[in-house]
């Protein structure tokens, strides 16, 4: 099967197509004929080298953790899924590829196409299990930095379902994007504080910090203190006193529920495609940061 592959550590160079077996299903284990692969930024942290500490991995490598394709085979012990049938998960053996191994899938509403069903696995279970922690309720304003992207997008989205006022960060070009997901839309950056001050007057009541570009500083001072603001992406957050949240709850039913939601509208997901070839560009748009949803893989 095709599959891109990095054997060193480093910039987007080193990442390269290559033929190499189909892997088979283990016990528990299905295997995905792949229509289509996430890309997250956490990809191109691990292809750089930066997180080997706290994500080792071995080489050569498959990058990408999520897909949304059909099974093609079973391994040993599954019940519950057959062969043909359309699914969307994480995958247990990278995802930039033909095929992948899975363990925890969910199926694959009709009315979902591939493209938008692969956006939903990593963000939506980042997005929900951020908005949890931060135990945001109904009634309260959550301020939520890097709003435009692939967890950010979901993460407006359910907290306006819960009830809650969403306060997002973005650039320019993304006011109009996060303004049409519910969300009251605000520039990062310089003057932060005072521009969330004047659209909140007695602040924020939660902050998720899904960008990473050193607004923790400003979080604190929004809340008055460090409690209730959680980082995706600062790796500062440990020395000020704040929660750095990279665990997983992977749940094939609250999965299947947001790929209904999905399916009927009910959420939306915004996409950039590119063709699996093109894997090292998505990767560096990736890169950058200034990704408005979800940047994705297709395959035929």
């Amino acid at each position: 099967m095709k599959a891109i592959l990095f054997d060193r550590f480093g910039g987007t160079e080193v990442l390269h197509q290559a033929d190499i077996e189909v892997p088979q299903p283990g016990p528990g284990q299905v295997r995905v004929r792949i229509k289509a692969a996430g890309v997250n930024a956490l990809d191109g942290k691990i292809r750089s080298g930066a997180l080997q500490a706290l994500f080792p991995t071995p080489l050569p490598a498959i990058p990408g953790r999520e897909v949304a394709g059909v099974v093609d085979a079973l391994g040993e012990g599954v019940k519950d899924v057959n062969v043909g049938d359309e699914v969307l998960g994480w995958s247990d053996t990278g995802s930039y590829a033909q095929y992948a191994l899975a363990t925890t899938l969910a199926p694959k509403p009709a009315g979902l196409d591939w493209q938008h069903a692969v956006a939903l696995p990593v963000a939506g279970e980042t997005a929900e299990r951020t908005l949890n922690l931060l135990g945001v309720a109904a009634g309260e304003t959550v301020l939520i930095h890097g709003a435009a992207g692939a967890v950010g997008t979901l993460a407006v989205q359910l907290a306006t379902a819960r009830g809650a006022r969403v306060i997002g960060t973005a650039g320019t070009a993304n006011q109009e994007y996060l303004a049409s997901l519910g969300a009251t839309a605000t520039l990062y950056g310089e003057g932060l504080v005072e521009r969330v001050l004047a659209l909140a007057p007695d602040g924020v009541d939660a902050v998720l910090d899904v960008a990473g570009k050193g607004a923790l500083e400003d979080s604190i001072t929004l809340r008055g203190g460090t409690e209730r603001i959680v980082t995706l992406a600062d790796f500062r957050a440990h020395q000020l006193g704040i929660t750095f949240s990279n665990t997983q709850e992977r749940s094939a039913a609250r999965l299947a529920a947001l790929a209904d939601d999905a399916g009927t509208g009910k959420v939306v997901t915004v996409v950039t495609a590119y063709p699996l070839a093109q894997a090292a560009t998505a990767q560096q748009v990736s890169d950058t940061g200034h990704v408005r949803g979800k940047l994705v893989l297709t395959l035929d």
